[in-house]
């Protein structure tokens, strides 16, 4: 018998009542303690290894991740550490791993979300989101992937580096929700036109044209509601576009929150879009 049930026994009480009792209760009772301390009764090593072959692949974890289960940070920094070292997990920066997936062409990256998860949600509330370079290419507007991680924040920083990417941040004065992000990643992509890389002004309005296309009236909306806290030149462009698109009830509004008299340059826009002369742009 091992010292630590040993200890145990030794504080039950030897009464004559106790004594009676069938030795089942013992049995039942121990086995119940045994699985409640089960925690500290397996090696951390052996826990975090086990844990870590659960997650799915690429997915990106911290220290946190163990702490609060194994509740011994020393041990759990240096099994992570240990791991990453033997190559069983990969480190993408201090503190975060991730279980690398091995394919015929090499190890595979964790997605550019789970590389900035951290920066995008905090105590489970959505603080940032992925935009321009991040989602030009998911949006149909580039081929390219580029090596820059943008993220829009109500409150920015400084930009830094992580791994192979560079980290920066755009400001967003809307609010920031799960439900309004798709929109929000649209009117970033509109404001940015000119850095969508390898792409005319024509193809990218052309895109956004077929994009905004199947938004229902409802999600027109809420596009233009967010729009008027965008810069006049954003406004002006997505104004042209409802025109073009017979959706004059939307961009009217737009229109109103514009000064009459600035002009707008954007070369090309007139090749895709037959209202720019009514929006200022050139």
């Amino acid at each position: 018998m091992s010292s630590f049930l040993r200890k145990k026994l030794d504080k039950i009480p030897k009464t004559s009542k106790i004594e009676n009792k069938c030795p089942v209760f013992f049995i039942i009772n121990w086995t119940n303690f045994i699985y409640l301390h089960k925690i500290s009764v397996v090696k951390v090593s052996d826990y975090i290894k086990n844990k870590i072959e659960r997650l799915p692949k690429s997915y990106v974890f911290t220290y946190d991740d163990f702490v609060t289960e194994v509740n011994k940070k020393e041990a759990v920094i240096k099994c992570l550490n240990r791991l990453a070292a033997s190559g069983k997990i990969s480190k993408v920066a201090k503190g975060k791993f991730y279980k690398p997936e091995n394919t015929v062409f090499g190890k595979l990256e964790p997605s550019q979300y789970q590389l900035v998860k951290d920066l995008l949600e905090s105590d489970n509330k959505i603080t940032g989101y992925l935009t321009t370079y991040s989602i030009f290419n998911s949006l149909g507007l580039t081929t390219q992937v580029s090596n820059t991680i943008q993220i829009a924040k109500n409150e920015v920083r400084p930009t830094f580096k992580r791994e192979r990417y560079t980290i920066s941040f755009v400001k967003q004065k809307n609010t920031i929700t799960k439900e309004n992000i798709p929109f929000l990643q649209l009117l970033d992509s509109i404001r940015y036109i000119k850095k969508i890389p390898d792409a005319t002004i024509v193809n990218s309005c052309q895109r956004f044209m077929e994009l905004i296309k199947k938004y229902s009236d409802g999600e027109i909306s809420t596009l233009v509601r967010l729009a008027l806290k965008y810069p006049p030149a954003t406004r002006a462009l997505l104004g042209a576009i409802l025109d073009d698109l017979e959706k004059t009830t939307f961009s009217e509004t737009l229109l109103k929150s514009l000064n009459s008299i600035t002009k707008y340059t954007l070369s090309g826009a007139k090749n895709a879009l037959v209202n720019c002369e009514k929006w200022n742009i050139i």
